[in-house]
């Protein structure tokens, strides 16, 4: 099973908020999920990132994939 750690739309019409999952990687993106580790608000003034970095490098060392995406949000925010 390819799992992958990326992010799941959530928030309104033109207010997005994303959550940071662990899903596989045949799901749909909004779909099923393995595990919610954090979440993305691109809206506010800084942008807000809040990740479980624990969890994060643990799903990274079983073989989880990051989209780049959320690798730059790791990068940026001391996860990798």
């Amino acid at each position: 099973m390819a799992v992958k750690i990326r992010l799941k739309r959530m928030g309104a019409k033109k207010a997005p908020f994303y959550r940071i999952v662990v899903a596989d990687s045949r799901s749909p993106r909004d779909g099923r999920f393995i595990e919610e580790i954090g979440y993305y608000n691109p809206m506010e003034d800084p942008k807000v990132v809040k990740v479980d970095a624990d969890k994060a490098k643990d799903w990274i060392s079983k073989g989880a994939q990051p989209t780049d995406t959320v690798k730059n949000l790791f990068k940026k925010h001391g996860v990798l």
